[in-house]
């Protein structure tokens, strides 16, 4: 104990000490208790905003969400966390709200696979259904709309194929012995590499997130590199001024590629 202490243990009596450490431990804690009470207060009007926006664009009062611009807009993921996935009817829903809307091409991705098993029957119970298996690529409502249906295990697969397919070419190449040089991949060698093995896809321009986790899940990194993502909300609540407004604020964004 220094001399400081020593003066105020001395100087300051115990009742006093124990009473202020009290008075600070109390306002400390009414100033925790009012700023949560501030952020959730903040929290629930941007929801109670948003919410009505969203009713407002599905009654279509405003007038500017009604001619999407789809220029941009070629290709879109729904990213879906597995146990919400489950949900056959609200994909559904979403699917029929895409191609309204006039997405031409929708990637479906969850981490296990739940949609896999249940895009089928949910393409079954649409309008005019066609389905191709080949590659885990079906289409949907004919010429309107191709769905790609992945999950993290084809993501797993495609990165192995691709080191197999570049270890192979680099063991096949002219040097041999101690003259082979150090391999030294690119980014365009791996792109070419997962295009070679089958799986490299198109770059996705928009991504749509549901789900408690706002994170892409894990899905395929090389198809999001300039991918636009935004976190929608769970699946269970999901509404279609949502969807709009994702889509239209993506149409406006300008994106720098870089050189």
């Amino acid at each position: 104990m220094d001399l400081s202490d020593e003066i105020v243990r001395v100087l300051i009596p115990p009742q006093r000490r124990v009473r202020s450490s009290k008075i600070l431990r109390l306002t400390l804690g009414s100033f925790w208790c009012l700023l949560h009470l501030l952020v959730n207060i903040v929290h629930l009007g941007s929801y109670l905003i948003n919410l009505l926006l969203y009713c407002m664009i599905s009654s279509g009062l405003l007038q500017k969400y009604q001619n999407l611009q789809l220029d941009k807009l070629r290709y879109l993921a729904i990213v879906v966390e597995s146990e919400e996935a489950k949900n056959t009817t609200k994909i559904k829903q979403l699917l029929g709200w895409l191609a309204a809307i006039g997405v031409k091409y929708v990637t479906l991705y969850d981490m296990e696979g739940v949609l896999k098993k249940s895009v089928e029957t949910v393409l079954k119970s649409s309008a005019n259904p066609s389905v191709a298996n080949g590659n885990a690529v079906v289409s949907l409502h004919q010429d309107r709309m191709t769905i790609e249906l992945l999950s993290f295990s084809d993501g797993k697969e495609a990165v192995a194929k691709a080191a197999s397919f570049l270890c192979l070419q680099y063991l096949e190449g002219d040097s041999v012995g101690y003259n082979k040089m150090e391999p030294v991949f690119t980014e365009t060698d791996v792109t070419n590499a997962l295009k070679a093995v089958g799986h490299g896809g198109p770059d996705l321009d928009l991504l749509l997130v549901y789900g408690p986790a706002r994170c892409h899940l894990g899905f395929p990194a090389w198809r999001i590199r300039y991918t636009e993502i935004v976190h929608m909300g769970s699946l269970q609540s999901m509404k279609y001024g949502a969807v709009v407004k994702a889509i239209y604020d993506f149409s406006k964004k300008h994106q720098n590629y870089g050189s």
